[in-house]
């Protein structure tokens, strides 16, 4: 139970988040004393830089409050993001794993996936966690995969965006109950944003429209910015809700420009890392909480249960995903819009809403939604 409280107390440090509940269903045992507790060797790599305000420094403030709180010891090896620098990724990964020092050894994302089963196949004594990750989930019984609920975080983005689109009162709000989303590549992962955007949008207003569209890759911010100014100034979308990566703050420019939008961020709290004129035109952000899956993993490893071999998805419950409500949120959201919110929260966590997933075998049911709902 003292590492359950510790974890709540480092999730309201890393994020603002609202409606956040205890651990997994599988809720840890009591550990021992501290001083009986195992002392983990860790190996986090990056494949890019620390810095990116995103999931890699996400990932970074979870291990950093293990480490200060004397459960892991930790070495970070910022290994490069560009095309250039991918070899390394390879390659570090074979000698981190060849010393055999670390208990476990960490990394994230898309990239990773390929490098990390060729290694893992190799060394089938290490221990290692992929964040955010299920390309080769259950080949390896060495390897965690840690997902995430997007889905549950796009229904709790698109119960707020649908409240705000129909307040009228509120600064750069028209009367057209249109919303906006850019998403990245039109794939299962960023679908399931999509979808719960949708069925949250939809159970506040059946009239909502919301207009998406896809960049293909998470770098370009013109083509973000085009489809953001088309969406405003074409269909009167008022907010759009940017799931692209850093190709999706495009679209905060194009609320920016235009001046009669908002702009949603993702994975991140992007109205901290913003410039001051973008971040006065970002209501919130959806976030995926890295570091707090992180710590989830060492409370439920001391209380002796593992996952190797799984791939473990967290959601609200979790603290695995939340949304941040401070700031603009709390300046511009009217109580009634925080009520439903906080309702739409609470009934994922009560299970009496089941929000419709992309992943698996939705494809077309979501394809059918998404043509149905456009402006």
């Amino acid at each position: 139970m003292k590492n359950f409280l510790k974890a709540a107390l480092v999730a309201s440090m890393l994020a603002p988040l609202v409606g956040c509940g205890g651990n997994n269903a599988n809720e840890p045992a009591a550990n021992s004393s501290e001083s009986d507790k195992k002392v983990y060797n860790v190996a986090y790599l990056v494949n890019g830089n620390l810095g990116d305000k995103s999931f890699f420094d996400s990932a970074a403030a979870g291990l950093q409050t293990l480490e200060k709180d004397g459960r892991i010891t930790l070495k970070t090896i910022e290994m490069g993001g560009t095309d250039a620098d991918k070899p390394r990724w390879l390659s570090t990964l074979y000698e981190v794993s060849e010393t055999g020092e670390y208990d476990l050894i960490i990394c994230g994302t898309y990239q990773m996936p390929d490098f990390l089963k060729e290694v893992a196949t190799e060394y089938p004594d290490q221990k290692y966690a992929i964040f955010d990750d299920n390309t080769y989930a259950g080949d390896n019984n060495n390897v965690l995969n840690l997902t995430y609920k997007q889905n549950e975080l796009g229904y709790i983005i698109g119960t707020f965006a649908a409240s705000m689109t129909t307040d009228t009162s509120v600064d750069r709000i028209n009367p057209d109950k249109v919303i906006g989303f850019v998403g990245g590549i039109d794939s299962p992962v960023i679908n399931d944003f999509l979808y719960g955007y949708i069925a949250g949008a939809q159970n506040v207003d059946p009239d909502i429209k919301v207009d998406t569209r896809y960049t293909n890759d998470y770098v370009d911010t013109a083509i973000a910015k085009e489809y953001g100014l088309s969406m405003i100034g074409d269909n009167k979308a008022d907010i759009i809700w940017g799931v692209a990566g850093n190709a999706g703050n495009g679209a905060a420019e194009a609320a920016l420009e235009k001046g009669s939008a908002w702009f949603i961020g993702v994975d991140s709290d992007q109205e901290s890392t913003f410039s001051a004129d973008l971040a006065a035109i970002t209501l919130t952000s959806g976030l995926k909480n890295v570091g707090n899956s992180l710590i989830w993993v060492f409370d439920e490893w001391d209380a002796g249960k593992e996952y190797w071999g799984q791939e473990v998805t967290l959601g609200l419950k979790d603290n695995g995903v939340g949304v941040v409500t401070d700031k603009n949120f709390d300046k511009y959201a009217s109580q009634e819009t925080k009520d439903k919110v906080n309702a739409a929260i609470q009934d994922v966590l009560d299970g009496k809403v089941e929000v419709p997933t992309a992943l698996g075998n939705a494809s077309k049911d979501l394809e059918t939604l998404r043509e149905s709902v456009r402006p």
